[in-house]
């Protein structure tokens, strides 16, 4: 959290109009660099902890230089670990490269690999700005930002705030216990219900979950022509 949100949060500071002018302005920077983006794009979400020799990030590279090649953009966090990976595999298949990276106190760098790019201030303005191009999400292995990047897009979907897209889950050694308990759990409990859990895909086949994006992209395209 930036020194600018623990103020807005302060319950006694009495005017955080000049913080709230500055989110604004940052969403209207936020919304331009996305409009610069002339194709269909995939976010991908994975964490900036992982090195080149990953599974995931060979994975994330590979699955961003076919989106690519598709004629796609890849929408990243713009960081390292899984963010490069996918960002270096737009450049591997020639395709459009955007980072949408962060201030924070650590780790968070912006990549070599990236065409537009935008560094944010604040998480919020970010996540929407992540959401806000996509026809797709694919995520790989992650930490707790990438959970929140998850469940945002699920929560988002759910409440009907955003039209559906395909979920996909990279890797199901990593995510199967997760989406087992979440069906356990939730569904059996009545939390979520079990066609909102079935948008998700898990899968360790790459082809397949590039061309679940596609094939969603594909068909909405085609009714929306109808």
């Amino acid at each position: 959290m930036t020194d600018e949100d623990r103020q807005l949060l302060d319950a006694n500071r009495p005017d955080p109009a000049s913080a709230v002018a500055r989110i604004a302005d940052e969403f209207r920077a936020g919304f331009a660099l996305v409009d610069r983006i002339d194709r269909p794009a995939v976010t991908i979400f994975g964490s900036a902890r992982v090195g080149e020799t990953h599974p995931a990030y060979v994975a994330a590279r590979t699955v961003g230089r076919t989106f690519a090649e598709a004629g796609w953009a890849i929408v990243t966090g713009g960081g390292p670990g899984v963010m490069e990976a996918a960002n270096r595999g737009a450049r591997d298949g020639g395709g459009l490269s955007v980072g949408l990276n962060i201030e924070l106190a650590h780790e968070q760098f912006s990549n070599p690999y990236l065409d537009l790019s935008y560094v944010f201030e604040h998480f919020y303005v970010r996540k929407v700005c992540f959401v806000k191009p996509a026809r797709g999400i694919v995520v790989f292995d992650g930490g707790f930002g990438t959970l929140d990047e998850l469940f945002e897009v699920l929560t988002l979907v759910q409440t009907g705030k955003m039209d559906p897209i395909p979920v996909v889950l990279v890797g199901s050694a990593f995510w199967g216990g997760a989406l087992d308990w979440i069906r356990e759990r939730l569904c059996e409990g009545g939390l979520v219900t079990r066609s909102e859990v079935d948008r998700i895909l898990v899968t360790d086949d790459l082809e397949a979950a590039v061309a679940t994006v596609l094939a969603a992209y594909a068909s909405s395209s085609s009714a929306a022509r109808a």
